[in-house]
């Protein structure tokens, strides 16, 4: 079996697919296809497998390949060493972790000079076998050791304890032992902090972990995050207590003094020493290594799954929005925006101290809500929020139809400052730009989220404490996924939009809408390959995800590839669809089709996969769906409240901004 129908047997079971499956979408991915053209639009290939799916399959290719690479080294630095019996060599292609591999490699591997690499260039290696062999007779241990007795061992016991030290190396680098005790480590091992003393730790952030003690098993993320963080500040000493009788255990299955020997001492001191001052450090080293890694993998999830949800919310379309910037000192920025987010007017105002000019704030805000129609006011959550809400709710309980959101304004000043925000907003200040900011973000969350990096949202659990490039990219999967989900627009669109959509990236972003601009809006999807760079590739990628409403073809407005516009049209043209119909007119005449044939036989006879033509179907019925619409949308509100007006008992609606492991984080208003 060769390694890559090994890899591919493993990974389909681990999530129970068919191996034919993952070799297609293992073909897909090495042929340079992305993962949303993948999901959406090779669904016959892979077996219809999800987003997720292929994913892990992506993920898991990758790791599979890279232990692959690292055994193929392996096994060569052996063969070069002339160690390679065939023996080993079963064992090394067996391991099917990096860890195992290592742990397999650690004898062989070239160390810097140890102790025992000295006590064998002083030609101590045949008594350090001696000791591992336990040979039984009456000669003493000092008689056995005189042999080696020369210039640079000048006593029998320097002999001894040379070849200890080869002993205890032999010892901690077995992979069996070293395997073992790890296992048995994750099982009982007990995890210990304590506050390194006179320790900077003015707010008391880590008092939880001044005494602390847990059994490995039961850590939780969050507390290997916050531990970890303790010990990186220099507050806190962290430590993996292992019991005497666990490592004895995994030692003596393989190293076992014989009563019987003059060497007997010999090798329990080398075993003490080994498991002290080499095997319990290192096996620490993996404990910590995989606690952590675990739990960066969870923070990572968390981030992710909270991302997504605020790049899903639903966008509140056809308002007019004055989005509003708190601040005391330099005052609140406000910005008037259009339904399409076209900035129309700013303004500052100065309600609260020092200035503390309410009656001019009010009038002011009234002025710009009647002059410009708005119905709708965002808040940025930042400095001063609570009290610009209350002069808000003011005018709010005197106007029907006007309300207003508390928007999560988490990285708009970083937007603000940026070079995107100078080429969109090249007329204003920084400050005003981050105003516009939070109220594009309530008119369509995703379009405007896309051009701040993730990582400077804020919805994350230790996001600074984790991999930095494995949090990036699942931020970036998660991003990807999300903006393919739902379409973009190519005639409005933003270039840090299109960058997301597969196949194109930030350079044929710009090249699009540098075309754009030049030449006017796309009048199909079929004018995109008139665009500097963007090949057939390119087009095959991305053309499904784009959107242009009002073209020449009605099926370019929604997410029916062009590949699959004769499917389409055969079907328009058995059911009589035509653009210009209701959706419900629509709906009963796919029905009506679906009714009088079976999905399978109607495929066959016009010429397509099930998946594929489902999904037209789908299409057809609702072209262009937004599955955002199928969120709750964000709350509009009123009326301010205050720790005073909540009672127990009461229920109350919230926004849910964050979920991590000790709970939800959710705004009541």
């Amino acid at each position: 079996m060769t390694h890559e129908h090994r890899i591919t047997e493993r990974i389909s079971a681990q999530l129970n697919v068919r191996p034919t499956q993952v070799a297609a979408t293992i073909t897909l991915l090495d042929d340079g296809a992305t993962l949303p053209f993948i999901a959406r639009y090779r669904k016959e290939a892979t077996g219809s497998l999800d987003e997720e799916q292929i994913r892990h399959i992506m993920t898991e290719i990758a790791r599979l390949r890279a232990l692959d690479e690292r055994r193929a080294a392996v096994i060569a630095s052996v063969a070069e060493q002339g160690k390679l019996t065939p023996e080993l060599q079963a064992q090394f292609e067996a391991a099917e972790t990096l860890t195992a591999l290592e742990d397999l490699y650690a004898p062989y591997r070239p160390k810097r000079r140890t102790r025992a690499t000295i006590a064998r260039e002083r030609g101590l290696g045949p008594l350090a076998d001696l000791i591992l062999a336990q040979p039984t007779g009456s000669q003493p241990a000092e008689e056995l050791a005189r042999p080696y007795v020369g210039d640079e061992v000048p006593t029998p016991a320097g002999a001894l304890a040379g070849a200890r030290d080869i002993v205890a190396e032999a010892i901690s680098d077995h992979a069996a032992v070293r395997g073992r005790l790890r296992e048995r480590a994750m099982q009982v091992g007990v995890l210990l902090s304590r506050r390194i003393e006179d320790a900077a730790d003015e707010k008391g952030v880590y008092t939880l972990y001044y005494d602390f003690a847990l059994v490995v098993p039961r850590l939780r993320p969050h507390q290997i995050l916050a531990l970890n963080r303790g010990e990186a500040e220099k507050v806190l000493r962290v430590a993996v207590e292992i019991s005497e009788a666990e490592w004895l255990l995994a030692v003596r299955a393989h190293f076992r003094p014989d009563r019987r020997s003059p060497l007997a001492e010999q090798l329990q001191l080398a075993m003490d020493d080994a498991a002290k001052r080499l095997l319990l450090p290192a096996v620490e080293r993996d404990v910590r290594r995989a606690l952590t890694d675990t739990a960066e993998r969870h923070a990572i999830a968390v981030f992710a799954r909270n991302l997504r949800a605020l790049l899903t919310q639903p966008p509140l379309a056809g308002h007019t929005v004055l989005g509003i910037d708190p601040g005391f000192r330099t005052g609140c920025k406000v910005a008037v925006l259009d339904p399409t987010g076209k900035v129309l007017d700013t303004t500052t105002i100065y309600p609260h101290p020092p200035q503390k000019k309410s009656d001019d704030a009010r009038r002011v805000l009234s002025d710009l809500i009647t002059h410009h129609g708005a119905t709708l006011i965002a808040i940025g959550n930042g400095t001063a929020s609570r009290e610009t809400e209350q002069l808000v709710a003011e005018l709010t309980r005197d106007r029907d139809g006007l309300h207003y959101v508390i928007v999560n304004e988490a990285g708009a000043s970083v937007y603000s400052a940026g070079t995107l925000a100078r080429a969109e907003l090249p007329d204003l200040d920084v400050s005003m730009r981050g105003a516009v900011s939070i109220g594009r973000r309530l008119l369509d969350p995703l379009a405007e989220l896309v051009k701040i990096d993730p990582q400077s949202i804020g919805v994350g659990l230790y996001q600074h404490d984790v991999d930095q490039k494995e949090l990036a990219g699942a931020l970036d999967g998660v991003v990807e996924s999300v903006v393919n989900q739902v379409g973009v627009e190519v005639n409005t669109a933003s270039p840090a939009l299109l960058a997301h959509v597969a196949g194109i990236g930030p350079k044929l972003a710009g090249a699009i809408v540098a075309h754009r601009d030049g030449h006017g809006p796309f009048p199909s999807r079929a004018a995109l390959r008139g665009v500097a760079g963007l090949g057939p590739r390119a087009f095959e990628q991305a053309a499904g995800f784009l959107r242009i409403r009002g073209g020449a073809n009605p099926l370019d407005a929604g997410a029916i590839h062009p590949e699959s516009y004769p499917l389409a049209e055969r079907v328009m043209a058995r059911t009589g669809v035509t653009g210009e119909m209701t959706a419900a007119e629509k709906q009963a005449r796919l029905d009506k089709l679906r009714g009088d044939w079976e999905i399978e036989r109607l495929a066959a006879e016009l010429g397509a996969g099930v998946p594929t033509l489902t999904d037209v179907l789908d299409q057809l019925a609702r072209p262009g769906r937004d599955p955002r619409e199928e969120a709750p949308p964000p709350l509009l509100r009123s009326d301010v409240l205050s720790l005073a007006d909540l009672r127990p008992g009461m229920t109350l609606s919230g926004t849910v901004r964050n979920v991590v492991d000790f709970g939800a984080f959710v705004g009541v208003g």
